[in-house]
């Protein structure tokens, strides 16, 4: 038995193999190795099975196409997205409740910084990943839009407003995550989102008292000819009020 295979003695350290990453993230690290060197388009799912050193149905369990390789936890983290909204009992503000969900998808990006700015690189540069990029986009939005309709149902224009607040809040959501991305993943996107979704919250969220938006004051515009007296223009104010 040669030396290199006997066992340590006590008191020796021995050297630990090195521990593989599970294969989805072995696929992932791979693709985009070859995109970063080759291009996307030139790069192909077998030339990403070969560095992995796995079979293409191993690529194909884990990754329906090469598109998909490139946003490898959006189902999940949809997944957690629509749970979160379920989860609610129906007394949580319904604006608020949607910009905690979106919250879910900034905590996805930010857990991995580096490869969020590498696919941020990466999605610019090709446009059918851009298109894919908005089909994901448009899931998430749906997800606000499915809660709110529920939340807001009965009320005037119910439908409507859940359509307009899932998309602002998406809009918003990804106003600052561009930001941040765009800066190399550098600077607090936390109070940038904050900045961002308050901004939705102000707008369409409810009354700051609580209670239902104010309703839009009258106006009342009032003709006078060019250097009436004060007290005819006030007279003519109180008639018009008066009507």
């Amino acid at each position: 038995m040669s030396s290199s295979s006997t066992p340590p003695r006590r008191g020796e350290k021995s050297e630990a193999a090195p521990v593989k990453p599970p294969m989805r993230d072995a696929l992932v690290a791979a693709a985009f190795q070859l995109f970063l060197e080759r291009g996307y388009e030139q790069t192909t799912v077998d030339d990403i099975v070969t560095l992995a050193g796995v079979g293409r149905r191993s690529f194909f369990r884990y990754f329906p196409s090469k598109e998909d390789v490139v946003f490898p936890d959006h189902e999940r983290c949809l997944a957690d997205v629509t749970a979160f909204l379920a989860a609610e009992d129906g007394t949580a503000e319904p604006v608020r409740r949607v910009c905690e969900a979106v919250r879910l998808v900034l905590r996805m990006y930010t857990e991995n910084p580096g490869f969020s700015v590498q696919r941020y690189r990466l999605t610019k540069q090709v446009p059918g990943l851009r298109a894919y990029e908005l089909s994901v986009v448009w899931r998430y939005e749906r997800a606000f839009a499915d809660h709110l309709r529920a939340r807001l149902a009965g009320q005037p224009d119910g439908s409507l407003r859940a359509d307009v607040i899932a998309a602002a809040v998406a809009a918003a959501h990804n106003n600052a995550l561009r930001s941040w991305l765009r800066a190399d993943g550098e600077g607090d996107v936390h109070t940038e989102m904050d900045h961002a979704l308050g901004y939705v919250q102000s707008t369409l969220g409810p009354a700051p008292d609580g209670g239902p938006a104010e309703e839009p004051k009258d106006v009342v515009v009032v003709v006078s000819r060019r250097g009436a007296p004060l007290w005819r223009v006030v007279q003519q104010i109180e008639a018009t009020l008066e009507k």
